[in-house]
């Protein structure tokens, strides 16, 4: 075989492996997509005229601890704060746990809350860093709220303290940077109660971009899309990820991962499974995993429930060196959850979750940008030795681009025609501007920060980057 009759077969091979898995992404976007409005449409019929208000009534609502891990965060940790205690619930308490800050955390809460040290008896379940302090407020209205001063573990050993401070059977795990829906744990408790022969182990909700929005005193005013255009990117990120994919994963019951910006767990099961794994930055990832090994290993029914209802608000990184810092412990994340549970890998024991869900993240969420990449530098080379005409090429790179505009337009009407939470028409031209722009001034740089988390992991970085935050916008519309 000659060296050209070589190269010729290289090609083949390499235009094949590349047009099948296209392909493949392609099809289970659309499925995805196709599952999830189907899904979204049964809940909304289901639970649209819901009077949630009245599970405040009930004696058996679930007692329910909040528990915000907060570091370096006093420019919106107040206001957070307040946001925390002004849910629209009756059986809960909000345990802020400060992860060692060097910021002025500490002395904004004790200000604004009236915080006095106070004897709490620590009952260590789950092994973490040294407690230094407990504080309560000596304000009546402020009697739900717990603060934890204890030396710096990051945030799963910090989550994990949470949970051994807890006195109640379930848990919310948030960041404490997010600003809730006021009916977040009426909707979130309400799986918890409709339980039958499956036990709930663990509901999750949408988070929605909260930059440039309106917020005034811990509460969410008004719904704005973001002036800046890379946290108007992840608003399109955030509706494809969660109305087309979480929706239908969820359905099919073979949901990985409840987002560590806002979660509901069984504590008892949480604590039985480990609590959060401090050995990795995607903890979030991680324990659902696991907790749902937990259950299938010992042949326990169970159900994990994901709630459509946009109910958590976060600020969004604004700049692309915090947004890379960010997107590159995903991907650190994403690859320690998938090699610590590599066992369930096309393992029929773990049904939905091992045939399905574990291979449909390690091909299209972790192999997908280093694929994607080489594919490019390929297609490329090709091309300048005019092996692929540049037609070729830039007709490609078309078909990609309008598929992934596409997705995002359908992730914007499906938000349009359910929740509508962006309401002017300019907002609406924003969002549409953006869609089209999303594939050439965000995707490349997300799969970029996938490619240097990957390196991260080889070099054996293990450290979160601190994630400055700028502050809610309060700014008058």
């Amino acid at each position: 075989m000659t060296g050209t009759e070589t190269i010729d077969i290289f090609i083949q091979v390499f235009n094949f492996f590349i047009l099948i898995f296209a392909i493949f992404v392609m099809l289970s976007y659309l499925i995805l997509s196709i599952i999830s409005g189907i899904s979204l449409k049964s809940y909304l019929r289901h639970n649209r005229f819901v009077n949630y208000n009245a599970l405040l009534s009930l004696e058996n609502a679930p007692r329910v601890s909040l528990i915000a891990p907060a570091y370096n965060e006093g420019k919106t940790i107040e206001e957070n704060v307040r946001s925390l205690l002004a849910i629209n619930y009756n059986n809960f308490d909000v345990i802020v746990v400060n992860d060692g800050s060097k910021d002025n955390s500490i002395p904004v809460l004790i200000k604004a809350f009236n915080l006095v040290e106070k004897p709490l008896h620590y009952n260590e379940r789950i092994p973490t860093k040294k407690v230094k302090t407990v504080y309560k407020s000596t304000n009546p209205s402020f009697s739900r709220l717990i603060v934890v001063d204890k030396e710096n573990g990051g945030k799963a050993d910090a989550l994990n303290t949470g949970m051994n401070i807890s006195q109640n059977p379930y848990l919310v795990c948030i960041d404490v940077d997010c600003i809730m829906d006021k009916d977040v744990l009426l909707k979130l408790a309400k799986p918890y109660l409709e339980e039958s022969n499956k036990k709930t182990i663990a509901t999750g909700g949408v988070i929605r971009i909260a930059n440039s929005c309106i917020i005034k005193s811990g509460k969410l005013i008004k719904v704005k899309a973001p002036d800046n255009l890379l946290a108007r990117s992840q608003v399109i990120e955030y509706l494809r990820a969660f109305i087309l994919g979480r929706m239908a994963w969820n359905k099919l019951d073979g949901l990985l991962i409840i987002s560590g910006a806002f979660g509901m767990f069984d504590r008892e099961i949480a604590i039985q499974a480990g609590g959060y794994y401090t050995n990795t930055v995607g903890e979030d990832m991680e324990l659902i995993v696991r907790m749902r090994r937990y259950m299938i290993d010992r042949k326990k029914d169970y159900h994990v429930q994901y709630i459509p209802d946009p109910l958590c608000w976060t600020e969004a990184p604004e700049s692309y060196k915090i947004l890379g810092k960010q997107r590159s412990r995903w991907m650190r994340g994403t690859m320690e959850t998938l090699w610590t549970h590599r066992k369930m890998m096309f393992n029929p024991k773990y049904k939905i979750l091992g045939m399905l869900s574990y291979p449909y993240w390690l091909f299209f969420e972790y192999y997908a940008p280093i694929i994607e990449t080489i594919g490019i530098i390929i297609t490329f080379i090709l091309v300048i030795f005019g092996i692929i005409s540049w037609k070729f090429f830039f007709l490609f790179i078309l078909l990609v681009y309008l598929y992934a505009v596409m997705f995002s337009m359908m992730a914007l009407y499906a938000e349009e025609a359910t929740f509508k939470r962006y309401e002017s028409l300019k907002d609406l031209r924003k969002l549409t501007f953006i869609a089209l722009l999303e594939p050439i001034i965000f995707h490349p740089f997300t799969v970029f920060s996938a490619l240097k988390g990957n390196w991260e992991k080889i070099i054996g970085k293990k450290s979160w980057g601190e994630m400055t935050r700028t502050g809610f916008d309060k700014r008058p519309g």
